[in-house]
């Protein structure tokens, strides 16, 4: 439960942050051109309002709605989600958006976009400034990957270390990774101290939205950090620094042993055969370079009494810092990418197995740790709010970007789209978002319970 509220939390305050942003950036363009905004509204507020306020010689109300769906700026003069038409049949006046050039309201609806642009840049550009760039090289992987079930139907073993995508080198391993990967034909992987190669089929980024696991993950050498006195382990003259590298035999890393050792003593739970004894383990360690076994009899809990090195500590993770002036650039083609990547990604939504990855608040809240972490929380504003500049430049009507193209199209054509066509236009993506969110959320729900 105190993880889902952590989570719920950090879900909120992004998206409040987000919406506030979004909406801002309408709200100072109209005000640029002496445009009235009647309301600024955080969250949605239809039937009744938490909070509002006034202030005197203001034409502007700001309040808090009760439905966390987004947010709003009432426009005057523009035909959005309040559907105002009484207003839309009165006679143009001076400061209403209607009134304006089309290159002013052009500007007035994509500068919601552009903050939110604009913010993931900045955002990116801090993190880069308080915490640097670190990562793990894939190409320097002690001992390669694990990967899922996919990967290995499609050729790659445990243990391969990534080198190149279509000749292209791999660097690190996060999201574009796997597109490079997913859009390749041929990875290079080294397997076993000799390249080889990994046919990619067309339909591999397909295959890998069916699963529940993710492509692949660093297998953690088993660094023995310190040994429990007169345990197993010490009995046995294992030390500190030995690398386990096989459990009877079998070449496993660090959480394939705890994996096995797991089985063992579900195994044991179920066997009435006292003659089968399976704690007794051989374990391989290198000690140097040179390879020594020892067998031993591991505990009542399955352990032999050992804690494992961190990952930062036998891992080659590369930190890059930054100086204030130097995270900018850094932090604007970090954001770039970013927004390429997801751009990219965006060609699978239209799939059958896209259409079920589609996720609602759930899958949103997902994405955030369930312990507060300012790092992880940052990172995950900055996408969501390329995210949220993205789907807002769709030319789909009751986005911004549906508003962009009948501006364009009045540029062009050098004549407006009645106020009738708007407001069907209006109603039409309306009733497509509220679809899609429904949609969203639905497969969030199918997803929980199966």
């Amino acid at each position: 439960m105190e993880t889902f509220l952590i989570r719920g939390l950090q879900l909120i305050m992004s998206l409040s942050l987000l919406v506030v942003i979004h909406e801002g950036g309408h709200f100072l363009f109209a005000r640029l051109f002496k445009i009235r905004v009647e309301k600024f509204c955080l969250f949605f507020d239809p039937w009744f309002t938490l909070f509002k306020f006034k202030p005197k010689k203001s034409d502007t109300e700001y309040a808090i709605g009760w439905l966390p769906l987004g947010g709003y700026v009432k426009i005057s003069g523009m035909i959005d989600e309040s559907m105002d038409k009484e207003q839309m049949q009165q006679p143009v006046k001076p400061y209403e958006f209607r009134a304006k050039p089309a290159w002013q309201r052009l500007l007035v609806m994509v500068g919601g976009v552009l903050f939110n642009f604009i913010t993931a840049l900045f955002i990116y550009s801090m993190i880069l400034y308080a915490w640097g760039d670190e990562y793990i090289r894939v190409d320097e992987a002690p001992i390669g990957m694990t990967f899922n079930q996919t990967a290995k139907n499609v050729g790659f073993k445990d243990g391969d270390i990534l080198l190149a995508a279509d000749g292209v080198k791999l660097e690190r391993y996060d999201g574009q990774i796997i597109t490079k990967i997913v859009d390749a034909r041929v990875v290079t992987v080294r397997r076993e101290g000799k390249d080889a190669v990994v046919y990619i089929p067309e339909d591999m980024m397909q295959r890998l939205m069916t699963d529940s696991v993710k492509f692949a993950s660093f297998r953690l050498p088993f660094v023995i950090d310190s040994v429990m006195v007169n345990s197993p382990a010490a009995q046995a003259g294992l030390m500190k620094g030995d690398n386990i590298v096989a459990l009877d035999g079998i070449p496993v890393s660090y959480f394939e042993f705890v994996d096995a050792m797991n089985k063992r003593q579900q195994k044991r739970l179920g066997l009435n055969n006292d003659s089968i004894d399976l704690h007794q383990v051989a374990i391989t360690y290198l000690r140097g370079d040179v390879e020594h076994t020892s067998i031993m009899r591991a505990d009542t809990a399955f352990k032999i009494g050992v804690n494992p090195c961190t990952p930062a500590q036998i891992m080659p993770f590369v930190t890059q810092e930054f100086g204030f002036f130097e995270s900018f650039p850094a932090g604007a083609k970090l954001g770039v990418q970013t927004l390429k990547g997801y751009v990219n990604n965006m060609k699978y939504v239209f799939s059958k197995e896209g259409a079920k990855q589609i996720g609602g608040f759930g899958t949103l809240g997902s994405i955030f740790p369930g312990t507060w972490d300012w790092h992880t929380f940052w990172y995950m504003t900055a996408f969501l709010s390329i995210i949220l500049a993205f789907m807002n430049i769709l030319p789909i009507p009751a986005l911004d970007g549906g508003h962009v193209l009948f501006l364009l199209y009045e540029i062009i054509a050098r004549r407006k789209p009645s106020d009738k066509f708007m407001e069907y236009a209006q109603m039409t993506g309306m009733l497509l978002l509220f679809g899609l969110l429904i949609w969203a959320n639905f497969n969030d729900v199918l997803r929980f319970f199966f």
